[in-house]
């Protein structure tokens, strides 16, 4: 695992943009929730669930959290699922072998934040 700036007090905040195919809005609403995984040989690591927020899912990752899920990869491969009332509407390929360090971005107090970047789904 790429060794990121993260401390006892410190986060890593993963962040997904979505936004709807049609009208190119940002999906928002309580209706809409997005789970993060690692993906594995063996079982995939679940790392949490958030609503959206103005077309934004944002996962934060504590020390403890990073620390699970690397201890068997030298990167992470990470995807996550869409659901709708709870239904699951997309799951996005695996991000395979992500080198976190070049797509991280450091906020002072905050810790890292790492950018999957937007996604364009039918919602």
């Amino acid at each position: 695992m790429p060794k990121l700036s993260l401390n006892d007090e410190m986060n890593i905040e993963v962040r997904v943009v979505l936004i709807a195919k049609g009208n190119d809005e940002p999906l928002t609403g309580k209706e809409y929730s997005v789970r993060l995984y690692d993906k594995d040989i063996f079982n995939d690591d679940y790392l949490g669930e958030s609503f959206l927020d103005e077309g934004i899912a944002k996962f934060i990752i504590t020390k403890n959290n990073f620390e699970t899920f690397a201890m068997l990869d030298s990167k992470p491969d990470f995807y996550f699922v869409v659901y709708k009332n709870k239904k699951q509407i997309f799951k996005s390929q695996v991000m395979k072998n992500l080198d976190l360090t070049n797509i991280e971005e450091f906020k002072m107090k905050e810790g890292e934040v790492i950018d999957l970047g937007t996604f364009l789904i039918n919602a």
